[in-house]
């Protein structure tokens, strides 16, 4: 009989029991005076002591904002300082952090936190082409006239403030440098008693993620979820408190926030920032004034950082390891991050938002076949099985869905029971989408996905969220959208579009329209414009013909 694709992890490394504030103070203790933070492009350096002051200090702030357990923190920012204090802060006194894009539009804002609950928001003055200031104005006309912490706006009845990191905010924002002055209305005693009171198994994280049938779903995150995933990561790498880990991933994403932040504090690893967004020139310069060991990254930035002219002006030695993630990665892009950025322990990784993110990873001594061909091996205490279209295990080397279960496995998607029943059976396996084999020695390889989705650049598109919007266009009558190959990034957004009659509007036209509704990388690259779609004799769309049509065409022009 054939072995079947199933797998468990190793279990000799124990599960932390811990909150991720307990977790954090335990770092301090053991290492207060090593760097905990390094943000570059604002030139600011933290002790782990430095550090946990700031984060007390602004824990006391929020709890005397009248923030409780349970209680709904988005952020909205790009990588820097305040978003670490944040995400510490909010942890130590069981605020759930909601992380939000920075790329997001005002649509899809208005939506995350009406949806989360939110009950303050932490954003940016600006970032790129987004004016953050001018959006929440945009979407709360009322917001000049508003005292923050006592909001009383139609549009988001929940939302009580807003906490710019501007320093000289538009009426109605309170500035992140004198939100600290509110740390003296809350009592040590009381800060102390709220720690106390916190358990592992509570939500502390959401993140929302392209959903297929439109709206985007909120990922919820324990504390045990993502401390504990972070600490398994770090400890495939090695990670050590001598380690110090270059971050040029979003913080807003599991990549930056668990696999980066969290994976550095359990361990008591130095995190690093290069910029608030990526830039190869930057990154390099980072990992070299900073003596980096660890160097994370989607394929597309380390190809950025390999092709960039002034590479080889930069003494990168000082590296051993990092993950590649995101998107499978060419042989010959693993052969130059070895060889010409002293990788040689580099490490692939696989999962989802709500798998918090990492169920299969490789090793620092896989060869280097297995390194680019799979996704490595299922974590430990996590165990992985690939199944049928009737929900049996597959033999090992036959094509099926990867599913996974145990502690990464998130609490459910936000406010939406139905969706999480879809996601997560009864037994308890989280229903990736992804097709995928399992070899002899426990490899997987992911050899498809959920036919709808793109991946470009890293982000995860669902055609069903932006056919949505599309409808909303009046000159729309009906679309669809699909994905195809894109050496840059991986694949690319081609949307088909129908006109109602005596309509019509040029792909220009409706990439300036898309501009500041949703974010940049959903916005479509090409656009066709037809009669009729590709249909089978039951009347379904054939996006696989569409898809042959549309690579065809751009490759004759």
């Amino acid at each position: 009989m054939n072995q079947p694709s199933y797998t468990q992890g190793r279990q000799d490394k124990p599960l932390l029991a811990t909150t991720i504030g307990q977790a954090f103070d335990h770092t301090v203790a053991r290492f207060a005076q090593r760097d905990a933070l390094v943000v570059r492009h604002q030139q600011q350096r933290y002790t782990w002591q430095q550090l946990a002051d700031s984060v007390d200090h602004h824990a006391r702030a929020l709890m005397a904002l009248g923030l409780k357990t349970g209680d709904r923190l988005g952020i909205w920012a790009p990588n820097c300082a305040q978003w670490a204090i944040a995400q510490f802060a909010s942890a130590k006194i069981g605020v759930i952090l909601v992380n939000i894009n920075p790329a997001y539009r005002t649509s899809e804002l208005e939506y995350v936190l009406k949806q989360s609950g939110c009950h303050w928001l932490v954003c940016a003055g600006n970032f790129k082409t987004s004016d953050y200031h001018a959006m929440l104005g945009e979407l709360l006309p009322e917001l000049g006239q508003q005292v923050p912490g006592q909001f009383n706006c139609e549009r988001l009845p929940e939302l009580r403030g807003l906490i710019s990191l501007d320093s000289a905010p538009p009426p109605g924002f309170l500035p992140w440098d004198t939100l600290g002055q509110w740390a003296g209305q809350t009592e040590p005693g009381d800060y102390l008693a709220r720690q106390h009171s916190l358990q592992f198994d509570q939500p502390i994280n959401i993140q929302y993620t392209s959903g297929t049938t439109g709206f985007p779903k909120g990922a919820t995150l324990s504390h045990y979820n993502i401390l504990n995933n972070g600490y398994m990561v770090g400890q495939s790498l090695g990670l050590t408190e001598l380690d110090r880990m270059v971050i040029p991933v979003p913080l807003y994403h599991c990549f930056g926030m668990v696999m980066g932040n969290l994976g550095c504090m359990v361990h008591g690893s130095a995190m690093i920032y290069p910029n608030d967004a990526f830039d190869p020139l930057l990154t390099l310069d980072t990992v070299a004034q900073e003596r980096a060991t660890v160097l994370y990254g989607v394929p597309t930035m380390f190809i950025a950082m390999l092709d960039q002219p002034q590479r080889s002006a930069f003494d990168l030695s000082s590296l051993r390891t990092g993950i590649m993630a995101g998107a499978t990665c060419p042989i010959d892009v693993m052969r130059r991050v070895i060889e010409h950025m002293h990788m040689s322990e580099v490490q692939i990784a696989y999962g989802m938002t709500e798998t918090s993110p990492v169920s299969l990873q490789t090793g620092p001594d896989d060869e280097l076949e297995l390194r680019v061909t799979t996704v490595g091996r299922t974590q430990p205490q996590l165990e992985t099985k690939i199944i049928d279209e009737h929900g049996c295990i597959v033999p090992r080397g036959q094509l099926g869905e990867l599913c996974t279960r145990g502690y990464s496995v998130m609490l459910g998607y936000w406010g939406n029971p139905e969706a999480t029943r879809e996601a997560i059976d009864p037994a308890g396996w989280m229903h990736s989408g992804d097709l995928a084999t399992m070899d002899e020695a426990g490899y997987v390889c992911i050899t498809g996905r959920n036919k709808d989705m793109i991946i470009r650049g890293g982000e995860n598109i669902y055609p069903r969220e932006l056919e949505e919007f599309f409808f909303t266009h009046p000159a729309v009558a009906d679309v669809q959208v699909i994905g195809i190959p894109c050496s840059r990034y991986g694949e690319e957004i081609v949307a088909w579009i129908k006109f109602h009659p005596g309509h019509s509007a040029s792909e220009i036209e409706l990439q300036q329209w898309c501009k500041n509704r949703i974010a940049h990388f959903k916005t479509p690259r090409h656009f066709r414009f037809v009669d009729e779609f590709p249909m089978t004799v039951t009347g379904k769309v054939q996006k696989f013909k569409m898809r042959e049509i549309s690579i065809e065409e751009l490759a004759a022009r």
